[in-house]
């Protein structure tokens, strides 16, 4: 057994997993909880209340230590990483004052950002005044304001759900550089807040001190209170290392630190990510996330429903299967990847477009979720088998942007996120990219890369460069099928890029009858 343990903490957006991984990158218990406490008091709003979230937490530390052999004297520290863009207000005592909002919850503020006429002209002549709008109605910040101003009139601090973890361990208002997305005003580009000139103070009620104070990934932020050691079961005085949003470290813990490996993370949300050195705008005036090693950014594109289309379906075609799981005592998964089995590539031509919730560019706003050449063949297993190739179609057309707007080539590709464990999704990745398709060794990426963090900072590794070297490796190689890779090609370039462009119209004209997905006031 190892001398040297580290507790990385997951809150993701399903469960809270309580990680113990070795500087060898192993992990060597686990334990999860899921999170059932979230609540829609209006169709579209996703909150919970964020005593909900410590609970969980306390839950899966606790069922850790009831099933772990790892003496907990042997645990050098822990780090946290949580889901992005998760929002919570505190008061003066630093007790919540709301549920958090959540970053599925769809409610939008009504009253466009009030900036002087110079910010209106600039954004006007450089093509971004509905973006604006857009951050303006998006931003929870904003909606508060609006809706519930006894509310935010008693805001003290304003939190996402990292730096407010950080607050209940250690008692200090501190977060991470990393972790910072959401709309808030963040300058991504310096990775520090905004300078007070910056349009972002003007479009949001948000103050100063208001927000916590930002470290580096891999920075000791302070250590476990007797108050949180109670609650956890965490040794008291254990040291906190700063971590950093999910993705950030799940493109970590899959070693994706160079511009010609992309990381594709296959979560509720689909996103491809490049790591660099310089800043990158992988669509143009839409900054990159600060990456998890500090100094660097992730060339983030999202689609943002992602494999929760999966779920999706699942739900609302897959009784079958899961009946039949329970029977033969399987996984569910198994046999839906036995569905998709049953069709060939290319799904006899069912194409799927999966812009299931708009966008702020590309796509636009309008952009709607769409499934073209339905024949009297098709059956579910067609539908299935299609979903993942157009989340897999979206996410090669967000590579060849990151590509021409880098101008470095993507030479692999490396898969993580609940869809990687699917032998039949990752071959797909391989056969629609035509690149080999990697699966890192373990699932839990973004708690391996919180982990990298802590190895780092705690100084267990001696740089980013060792641990990622001593800490993460590949798991299992598809390579591309020429034949079926040859139909995806055709299907991606005559069929698939086409789709937006000639279906764009019929979206305005759906939004313009029926109001949905509403305009930019």
């Amino acid at each position: 057994m190892s001398d040297d343990y580290l507790l990385a903490i997951d809150n993701g957006t399903q469960s809270v997993r309580a990680l113990l991984f070795d500087l060898q990158g192993n992990l060597v218990d686990k334990a999860q909880v899921m999170i059932d406490s979230y609540q829609s008091p209006q169709p579209g709003w996703v909150e919970n209340d964020p005593e909900e979230f410590w609970r969980a937490l306390c839950r899966a530390c606790q069922q850790l230590w009831a099933n772990t052999q790892v003496p907990k004297a042997a645990i050098r520290g822990m780090v946290i990483t949580t889901q992005r863009a998760t929002m919570i207000n505190l008061d003066k005592h630093g007790q919540p004052l709301r549920p958090a909002i959540i970053w599925l919850d769809q409610r939008r503020a009504d009253a466009k950002p009030n900036l002087p006429w110079w910010w209106n002209a600039a954004f006007r002549a450089i093509g971004m005044s509905d973006t604006i709008k857009f951050f303006g109605h998006e931003a929870e910040a904003c909606w508060i304001a609006e809706h519930q101003p006894e509310i935010w009139a008693r805001t003290d601090k304003y939190l996402l759900l990292s730096g407010y973890l950080n607050y209940r361990f250690t008692g200090r208002f501190v977060d991470s550089v990393g972790s910072q997305v959401g709309y808030i005003p963040f300058d991504y580009k310096k990775g520090c807040w905004a300078p007070a000139f910056d349009w972002k103070w003007q479009a949001l009620p948000v103050k100063r001190d208001m927000l916590p104070e930002l470290v580096p990934g891999g920075t000791p932020i302070g250590s476990v209170s007797a108050a949180a050691a109670h609650d956890t079961g965490i040794p008291e005085g254990l040291p906190l290392i700063a971590g950093a949003a999910d993705k950030a470290c799940e493109v970590l813990g899959a070693g994706c630190l160079t511009p010609e490996i992309a990381c594709l993370s296959y979560g509720t949300a689909a996103t491809i990510n490049t790591t660099t050195a310089k800043y990158l705008e992988a669509t143009r005036f839409i900054p990159p996330y600060q990456a998890a090693i500090p100094g660097h950014y992730n060339t983030e594109i999202q689609i943002t429903r992602g494999f929760w289309m999966v779920n999706w379906f699942k739900e609302q075609f897959g009784l079958h299967e899961q009946m039949q799981a329970k029977e033969q005592g399987v996984s569910a998964e198994s046999l839906f990847d036995e569905l998709v089995k049953t069709v060939p590539p290319g799904s006899l031509g069912l194409m799927l477009q999966p812009f299931w919730n708009p966008g702020i560019k590309v796509p636009g706003p309008e952009a709607k979720g769409a499934i073209i050449g339905f024949g009297d063949v098709h059956t579910r297993a067609h539908v299935y088998r299609a979903i993942l190739e157009g989340l897999t179609y979206a996410l090669r057309e967000a590579k060849e942007r990151i590509e021409k707007r880098g101008g470095q080539r993507i030479e692999r590709v490396r898969i993580s996120g609940g869809g990687s464990q699917s032998d039949v999704a990752m071959q797909i990745a391989a056969n629609v990219f035509n690149l080999p398709s990697e699966r890192p060794h373990l699932y839990e990426t973004s708690g391996l890369g919180a982990a990298i963090l802590a190895a780092v900072g705690l100084g267990l590794h001696p740089d980013f460069a060792t641990a990622i070297r001593e800490m993460t490796r590949i798991g299992r190689v598809f390579e591309p099928e020429p034949q079926h890779a040859s139909t995806y090609e055709a299907l991606y370039r005559k069929v698939y890029c086409r789709m937006y462009q000639r279906l764009q119209p019929l979206y305005h004209d759906i939004r313009e009858i029926t109001g949905y997905p509403p305009e930019e006031k």
